[in-house]
């Protein structure tokens, strides 16, 4: 009997010790370095970690030993789904991870979301580069104020700073950290998306109802609903999910449309332009639609994007926007990527800026990181 326990025991300790030894490589095969937020699902984590105690670990690399900020990220349910643990990995290179037991550093948050009950049922949503806000219901009953595309608040901090510039209220006015001065009015404001059928957006009313998913440290996801609307004869519901990284100029958005023919949905996602020039690219083979608008006088110039996963069809310039045409399916996810940049916080100075930024975004999207458990 005691040799069995003794048996039992050492069994028990040595795959305490393999699972403790267990190393997560995390492979990058472009020719560029590149900073992000990796996602390894939890499963494979708890089948290599069996014995992991998911309040006490840390992430360090296998190496140098040095600690890795990381989130536990839900999607809204009450299971954890994946493990997030924001990396540089070198041009060709990798790098190697180990979960250990242990109190892991607080994180410093670099992302959120809320719904503004206060402003007329805004949601904002920010990281540590750039903010951005869309519109609710309430503010289609304030004459002359309707807007429906998505807003973008220029930073140049990486502080979170949606709370304190709605508590402040000036948020028009550049305190030092950015400011709004992007316009958005009755367009797709900064990489919405609409049908558009008969060479017509049609847009739908703002969102009806919300949903937080996940809000930090290193990143935020949410859901929109909008009310079912009619798009030349055909009825169509939607629902938005909109994440954002720590570190990233974009948002990711997975768009579910709903319709009651099996047809593809003709949609666009657009960008509004102004009535003065800026630097436009519109590249279909990869899916990269930019606008490097033009400077507002002391504000400086905002770059706004969209990368899309979709094949496009075409991109075009109308006189009111920059449009990427593509195809929904009903209750299939359609996944693209939004987002925005400002002069004045010093990273993204010019549109070849924006623009390479931009592709190298757009390899990182078709060459995704390899994740090894071993």
């Amino acid at each position: 009997m005691k040799r069995m326990l003794f048996c039992f025991f050492s069994l028990c300790l040595y795959v305490a010790v393999q699972a403790q030894q267990r190393t997560i490589t995390v492979s990058n095969s472009l020719t560029q370095g590149r900073e992000e937020l990796i996602e390894i699902p939890w499963t494979q984590v708890m089948n290599a970690f069996s014995s992991l105690d998911t309040a006490n670990f840390k992430v360090i690399n296998a190496t140098t030993k040095k600690e890795y900020p990381y989130q536990l990220e839900y999607k809204g349910t009450s299971q954890v789904q994946h493990l997030l643990v924001q990396l540089s990995i070198p041009a060709k290179g990798a790098v190697r991870l180990q979960l250990v037991k242990g109190k892991a550093k607080p994180v410093v948050a670099k992302t959120f979301c809320r719904y503004v009950p206060e402003r007329k049922d805004d949601f904002a949503w920010e990281n540590d580069r750039i903010a951005h806000r869309m519109y609710g219901r309430a503010l289609e009953k304030t004459p002359g104020e309707m807007a429906y595309g998505v807003d973008v608040w220029v930073k140049r901090t990486d502080r979170l700073v949606i709370n304190e510039r709605y508590r402040i209220g000036e948020y028009h006015v550049d305190h030092g950290d950015g400011m709004d001065y992007y316009h958005v009015g009755l367009t797709l404001g900064a990489g919405s998306i609409a049908p558009y059928i008969h060479d017509t957006i049609w847009f739908p009313r703002n969102y009806s109802e919300w949903k937080v998913l996940d809000n930090g440290p290193l990143r935020s996801t949410f859901q929109v609903g909008y009310d079912e609307w009619t798009a030349a004869g055909r009825k169509v519901k939607v629902k938005k999910t909109i994440s954002i990284d720590a570190g990233s100029q974009l948002s990711k958005n997975e768009v579910i449309f709903e319709t009651e023919a099996n047809d593809p949905l003709p949609v666009v996602t657009g960008i509004i332009k102004r009535k003065e020039a800026g630097e436009m690219l519109l590249n279909e083979k990869e899916g990269i639609l930019a606008y490097w608008e033009p400077k507002h006088g002391e504000d400086g110039i905002t770059g706004v994007a969209c990368i899309m996963k979709t094949p496009v069809s075409q991109m075009l310039v109308t006189g009111e926007h920059l449009l990427a045409k593509t195809a929904a399916q009903s209750k299939i996810p359609l996944i693209y990527y939004s987002g925005a940049a400002w002069n004045k916080a010093g990273l993204i100075l010019s549109a070849s800026d924006w623009f390479r930024y931009l592709q190298g975004f757009q390899k990182s999207i078709t060459d995704p990181i390899n994740i090894t458990i071993k």
